[in-house]
């Protein structure tokens, strides 16, 4: 069981790899979870909204999409990010890009353990739990 990182259509390398490897660990095992197979694919817009059309039946741009392999307690799933939304998404939030990153890496975990977005309460509830995340990222060594 492990975490993977890889890129399509796009030059990324992500800082940090063993950091944030840990970071997501901790956030799965602070949920009583434990962390299986979990793959991150970095790539543009072009591809993602291929992925969105094919497999989600949605013709929009998005930052993230993620594909939920869980089963029981053990956290699995693929997790696609747009490296050119979350640019956006950092100018247009007036964040830094690497926060903006962090955001959407702990928002597909947080969809894997559970977390749903589609309501006012639950997009609420989200927010807060990554807030929380991006505390415990900001405070690792």
């Amino acid at each position: 069981m492990a975490i993977y990182f890889s890129t399509e259509n796009i030059a990324f390398d992500l800082k940090n790899k063993l950091k944030v490897k840990k970071w997501i660990s901790d956030i799965i095992k602070t949920q009583n979870k434990k962390v299986g197979d979990i793959s991150y694919l970095f790539c543009d817009d072009a591809y993602l909204i291929e992925v969105n059309r094919t497999y989600l039946d949605h013709d929009t741009y998005t930052d993230i999409i993620t594909f939920d392999y869980v089963e029981g307690d053990l956290i699995s799933g693929d997790i696609m990010i747009s490296v050119e939304r979350v640019k956006e998404n950092a100018q247009l939030f007036n964040t830094s890009f690497d926060q903006e990153l962090h955001r959407v890496i702990i928002h597909g975990i947080l969809h894997l353990l559970g977390q749903g977005d589609k309501t006012d309460k639950q997009a609420a509830q989200m927010r807060k739990k990554e807030e929380a995340a991006l505390a415990l990222w900001n405070s690792m060594a």
